[in-house]
This record gives C-alpha cells, structure tokens and sequence, in this order.
C-alpha cells in the first residue's frame, strides 16, 4: 500500500507539472503534444554514426552513459529519468549531475519495487513521454518480468544492458531511439553481468528471457569507444566487424567482446550490438570468410542466445562450415560466488575452443 500511494504521489506531480508548463514547453498529456516536438526535431537532426567524418573522442561507458543521458534530457523536455538513487548519481554514478541540473521532478529516486518502477514507465510512455527507467542490477528485474512483456506493452520497451565500470558494455544512445510520432517511448537500463564480487544477485545475465518476446529490443555496447561529441544516432539491428581476420568468427556482444580479444587478436570479430533483432547478414558473410564460428557470453549456455545464433548460422552456412559451431559460455548453474572464475567463460576456456575448432 505504501509503495502504491508513492508512485501515484509521483504520478500527481507530474500530471501537475505538466499542466502548470504545458505553454511554455509545448508539451502535452497526449500524442498531440508531440507534433511540436517533432517538427523541433526535423529542423535539428542528428547526424547518422557513418555520416560523421574523422574519429570521436574515446570514452568509457560511464562517461558516455551519463552525455547520453543528458542530450535526451535537454532535447526533448518529454524525457523522464528515476530509479533507484538516480538522483544522487546511481550506484555505478551514471546519472551524476543530472538531477542538479534538469530537475528533481524530470530526474528522481523511487521506492525499492522494480515492478513499480517498470509499470510507472509504462503509464509515463503511455501518455508520449521519453520513461528512461533504471533497474539498479539486472537480476532485480524479474519483478517486473509481466510488466515489460505483457501485451499491448512490449512494442514501447527498448531494453538496454549496462556493466558496472570494471566490465562497460553498453552505450544508452538518446531519445529519438525510442519511437516514431505517436509511439509511447520507454527504456530500462539494467547493469548485468559479473564483476568479480557480486554473487547470484548481482551478476546474473537475463537476456535470454527477454529475447524471446516479440517487440523488446536488448542492447549493448563496448567499453571504450569513440564517441562523437556532438548528437547522433546509431542504426538498431547492425552488427560491427571490429576485426578482421581468416581463421575464425568470433561473435560476442558487451563485456564478452574484451575476453575474446584477450583470448586471440588475430581472429575475426563481430560485435553484435543488438540481440533482438541480431544482424544476421553480418555474421553470415563473416562466417562464409572463416568457416568457424565461435560465440561467447556469460549467461548459462543452454537456452542461452548463442543457441540461436548457432542454429541460424547452420541454417545459412552449413555448407561452408569446415568444423562444429563451438559455444563458450557460463554454466548451468545459479551464480556462485567464491567460485566466480569457474563459472566465467574466460580467455583461457576461449583459447582452447579456438584450437579445437581451428585444429578440427
């Protein structure tokens, strides 16, 4: 009860400021608001990734997170950010300075009840804002499991996965990512994976169970990148060759993408940026380059989205295949703690997969 009547206080807040600033900021309870801001939108376009010329400045995820964060905020006054401790800056300080300089009722902590936080989002994106909602770690998302997929909301979730700052993955881009006009338009940024010391409650790698409902697009991206300084955008669904090689593919996404460069830099390896939809043609033609293939990621592997992968690319290349498609990934096990280096898919395990597939 307690929870319930502090999201709908929150909810009234909202509803009062927008009605207070409606004139002044041209925004609206409904999708008539968002003809403005589009038409604002079509006279400032951001670039596309591959129409910007020269390099970025190099980044880490936590830097880049944070800018991201901020453009969505300046740019579009419909964008909303809260969680758990967003507003002094996130236990991995993400959201740092944000509050102090968009507002305690654009930016604001919630209580401690993930299903709250994902049904507030919807109700927000619902109403054409920008819910950009913070699941503190990824293995406290399973209370809001029936909220992010249940019909008719999984067309609004753009699911994006972050690592804490030993690991970075991912990159949450901007606004404009989550909608066309009239689309309500929500994100869940949730830090997953292992970082060394977080046992089975905050190391858990739950992307499988989101890729399988229609709808949600999961994220992730590198640690360190170059990163325009400016605004852009980055096309969904396009894997990226960050190396090229002969003997084999190597496919990862997120943190993985880092252990398999240690395991072996002269490999080929494609990013894949995004699980659902996964760029398909991209890992093909590498594939039909090597004739190995090799996938990799931290979730258990069976059931796990390498499974998929590894029977798509069957389909596609078995004629090209001069050996057995090989998986490295964590075990079929809940997430130990002490015994965290043996659960890893390392380099060391990513190594020996290698020689084994080469040597097939």
């Amino acid at each position: 009860m307690a929870l319930a009547t502090s999201f709908r206080r929150q909810g009234r807040r909202l509803v009062e400021s927008i009605s207070s600033s409606r004139g002044r900021r041209e925004f609206s309870v409904s999708c008539q608001g968002s003809k403005v801001i589009q038409q604002q939108q079509q006279q400032q376009q951001p670039q596309q990734i591959g129409q910007i010329g020269g390099k970025g400045k190099p980044l880490n995820l936590y830097t880049a997170i944070n800018q991201a964060l901020h453009i969505a905020l300046e740019t579009d006054p419909r964008s909303y950010l809260f969680g758990e401790d967003v507003s002094f800056g996130g236990v991995f300080r993400c959201t740092t300075g944000l509050a102090e300089r968009f507002g305690k009722h654009r930016v604001f902590n919630t209580p401690l009840c993930e299903q709250g936080i994902v049904g507030f989002a919807i109700g927000l994106a619902a109403m054409d804002n920008r819910a950009i909602a913070e699941i503190q770690f990824a293995d406290y998302i399973y209370p809001a499991f029936d909220q992010a997929n249940s019909p008719p909301y999984t067309y609004t979730v753009l699911l994006s996965a972050s690592l804490p700052l030993q690991s970075l993955p991912f990159i949450l881009l901007k606004s404009r990512l989550y909608g066309d006009y009239c689309s309500p338009g929500l994100t869940i940024r949730a830090p997953y994976g292992a970082v060394g010391h977080g046992g089975h409650y905050h190391s858990q790698s739950p992307e499988a169970f989101f890729c399988h409902v229609p709808g949600i697009k999961w994220l992730y991206r590198l640690a360190v990148e170059e990163v325009p300084e400016h605004d852009y955008m980055l096309p969904l669904s396009k894997a990226e060759v960050i190396r090229e090689g002969s003997d084999i593919t190597l496919v990862g996404w997120g943190a993985q993408l880092a252990v398999m460069e240690q395991a072996c830099t002269d490999a080929e390896k494609a990013n894949l940026k995004t699980l659902i939809p996964w760029d398909k043609e991209t890992v093909e033609d590498s594939v039909r380059k090597t004739g190995r293939l090799l996938i990799s990621h931290e979730a258990p592997v069976t059931g796990g989205f390498g499974a998929e992968i590894s029977a798509s690319i069957i389909e596609r290349c078995f004629t090209r295949l001069e050996a057995p498609i090989s998986r490295v990934c964590g075990l079929d096990t809940p997430f130990p703690l002490v015994f965290e280096p043996f659960y890893m898919p390392t380099k060391n395990k990513i190594l020996d997969a290698i020689k084994s597939t080469v040597n097939y």
